[in-house]
């Protein structure tokens, strides 16, 4: 003959507790918040979804749009002057001759964007992935390049003079073309 014991309350506290831990594992990571897919002629905020938007000779200014993902958008000939890309995915991005004096583009994944004569000056790249990004002919004077991944990045003709280098200590000297002297 066999007996069985009812679960004491502590015993099934465990068990739902124990469900609940399960659920929640599994649940909520489905719940995260994604960016927000918004249409391009929406306002920009941070964590926007604008990606494969064209942005072609607008002006976005001092915009927040941190996080966002941008990845194939259109700045060509766009002033984002002091805008904030922090952390956004902007690769296979294009800012061909846009104007990005001061904006922000720290820790954000560039590969493979195209900054083809742009005005980028004093512009920070600290953190960023930049292979194989594009900087011909750009302005780069006084950008700031610490602690960014630069391999295969195309630098001919680009103007780094004063430009704080990948080591965060090094200063491009005067006439740094093409590469940091």
């Amino acid at each position: 003959m066999t007996y069985q014991t009812r679960p004491t309350a502590s015993g099934r506290a465990r068990h739902w507790g124990a469900v609940l831990a399960v659920a929640a594992a599994l649940i909520l990571p489905a719940m995260a918040p994604a960016p927000a897919r918004a249409g391009c002629s929406d306002p920009g905020r941070p964590n926007v979804d604008w990606t494969d938007c064209y942005f072609d000779g607008r002006p976005m200014q001092n915009m927040n749009l941190q996080g966002g993902r941008l990845r194939k958008a259109s700045f060509t000939r766009a002033d984002v002057t002091g805008t904030d890309f922090s952390g956004a995915d902007l690769r296979e991005t294009k800012f061909v001759s846009a104007i990005a004096e001061e904006a922000v583009f720290a820790g954000a994944n560039m590969i493979t964007t195209d900054f083809t004569r742009a005005r980028a000056r004093g512009a920070d790249f600290s953190g960023a992935d930049l292979r194989r990004t594009r900087f011909y002919r750009a302005d780069l004077r006084e950008a700031n390049f610490t602690g960014a991944n630069l391999g295969g990045t195309d630098l001919y003709n680009a103007d780094l003079t004063g430009a704080i280098w990948v080591d965060g200590e090094t200063r491009c000297a005067e006439g740094s073309v093409g590469q940091c002297r």
